[in-house]
């Protein structure tokens, strides 16, 4: 098992990814291959004794910056560790490629190294969102602003295959994400994809709201990119600022602290449910390959489970699945995967 880390990517790099490979070798048995500038990588490497020969590097000269035009970046920087490390997964040197870099450039590089898996229109962003019951799947979570209903369709499907495979839902429900429950809400968009979901094996119990994600209603929520990277970003927000909120109020009083100390596991536990860091990376659903996403504010551990994510993917084949369930409900959209 091989895998290529984008160890130049995420905004605290490339200590971060240095050091969140390290800890991964101890974990899993593959190799990875930290992609970056040699020098600088060497020179990170050195700062940690006892380095496992699993770790090695593959020089890539340049750098995407975050705020860098995906396409344009991706074309021009042909030796960026985002380039270097999706035309690894291309020509078959590693498994699967984990970047917490430029996700909209992770998404162009692996449309142009990788390539969509036969019959897919839009790979999409799987994204985990912790829930009253667990975790659910949201797909997608920020890669196609603009979607058409078989976009939804294949979202469907491509979620339905990572909550069985990864999460081990043996027959995960299906929910659509809309302003109301009955199936005459929402918006042309919405009112054109539950039939086709509907027409499909898929186990799918219609609408659900954005209250219903969190009350763990669906193992998979399906939506446009726009909607769903909206609600991921305020998730994100929204748990950090309650956990800032309840920590002020608790150091006003001293009896408050005292108080705190008891049930101080309790929070420690809902911290790590909330925590993105816990689940490692977001995959880009619908290529030929395992591409991971991770968070551009990355620490060690979220880099660290972000490689153990795409070395499971590979592990259980996931890619394999996607292929034969797409092509059950595929069609023709072009070369650029448009279709009126």
């Amino acid at each position: 098992m091989r895998l290529a880390l984008d160890a130049m990517g995420s905004d605290n790099a490339p200590g971060v990814e240095v050091e969140g490979a390290i800890q991964a070798s101890k974990e899993i048995d593959a190799e990875i291959i930290l992609v970056g500038q040699k020098p600088v990588l060497e020179k990170e490497l050195a700062k940690h004794p006892k380095v496992s020969n699993k770790i090695i590097i593959q020089h890539a000269s340049e750098v995407v910056q975050m705020h860098e035009t995906p396409a344009q970046a991706c074309r021009q920087k042909q030796d960026s560790s985002i380039m270097v490390g999706t035309r690894l997964v291309k020509e078959g040197k590693a498994d699967a490629f984990v970047s917490a870099g430029n996700s909209g450039a992770v998404m162009a590089a692996g449309l142009m190294n990788i390539k969509r898996l036969p019959g897919v229109a839009r790979p999409a962003i799987a994204s985990l969102m912790p829930s009253l019951k667990g975790v659910c799947v949201l797909v997608d979570a920020g890669a196609n602003v603009d979607c058409k209903p078989k976009h939804l369709l294949q979202f469907a499907i491509m979620g339905d295959i990572y909550a069985r495979y990864i999460l081990d839902e043996m027959n995960p429900t299906i929910g659509l994400l809309s302003i109301g429950e009955e199936d005459n809400k929402g918006n042309e968009l919405t009112l054109a994809t539950a039939p086709l979901i509907k027409e499909t094996s898929l186990n799918f119990i219609g609408n659900i709201e954005g209250r219903d994600i969190v009350k763990g209603k669906a193992d998979v929520v399906v939506c446009d990119g726009f909607t769903g990277n909206v609600i991921l970003k305020f998730a994100e927000g929204l748990a950090e600022s309650l956990f800032f909120l309840i920590k002020t109020e608790i150091e006003k009083k001293l009896i408050r602290k005292l108080g705190a100390l008891t049930i101080k596991p309790a929070f420690r536990e809902i911290a790590r449910r909330v925590d993105y860091t816990e689940y490692g990376g977001a995959p880009l659903l619908g290529l030929r390959g395992v591409c991971i996403i991770a968070h551009g504010a990355s620490n060690p551990k979220a880099i660290k489970n972000a490689l153990k994510v795409s070395n499971e993917f590979v592990e259980r084949k996931v890619i394999n699945y996607l292929k034969e369930e797409i092509m059950l409900y595929s069609w023709d959209e072009g070369a650029n995967g448009d279709k009126n």
